[in-house]
């Protein structure tokens, strides 16, 4: 039987799942440019996160947590679409951050620049100009150094401005 304090340490985690679902959404969403991916994506993170909810120690802390989760669920999952050569659709909600990065490129241009990154580049690209986040927050929810963050970002954006310059020169 269910105890008391298991029932109380449920529902704080489904009231803090529930809270982030829809920043989570769109987070999938933007990194994976499939709603039903980006669904699949945000459930597979909610059930790792109840599994691995014993190493959240701080509650404070949860957005950062659930993020890091969710983002190697999305990478895994642009893994496999990498091996099967699948081409994702243009993410409607990208004019949120395109505007940001302000490279002056068309918005299919600039759609394809970033839909061709390897998933860690996009990853960064995405927490950075669409989520607006700082690079340490970014580190941190990839839990990696964030050396590696500032790499990722700078070669992720020469590799976009290549591509836009390619692009430039065609037309």
């Amino acid at each position: 039987m269910e105890t008391i304090a298991a029932r109380g340490e449920a529902d704080v985690f489904v009231g803090l799942i529930e809270r982030h679902l829809d920043p989570a959404y769109r987070l999938a969403r933007a990194i994976l440019l499939a709603d039903q991916e980006a669904e699949d994506a945000v459930q597979d993170a909610c059930l790792a996160a109840w599994r691995e909810r014993r190493s959240l120690r701080d509650h404070a802390r949860f957005d950062a947590w659930f993020d890091r989760i969710l983002i190697n669920r999305c990478r895994d999952r642009l893994r496999v679409r990498q091996r099967q050569r699948v081409r994702a659709i243009a993410l409607e909600g990208q004019a949120q951050w395109r505007h940001t990065m302000d490279m002056g490129a068309a918005d299919s241009e600039l759609d394809g620049a970033v839909d061709d990154l390897d998933p860690d580049h996009r990853i960064v690209v995405l927490l950075r100009f669409w989520q607006d986040l700082r690079l340490e927050d970014i580190a941190e929810r990839l839990d990696i150094p964030l050396g590696t963050v500032k790499s990722r970002l700078h070669y992720a954006l020469r590799a976009i401005r290549s591509r836009l310059e390619a692009t430039d020169g065609r037309a």
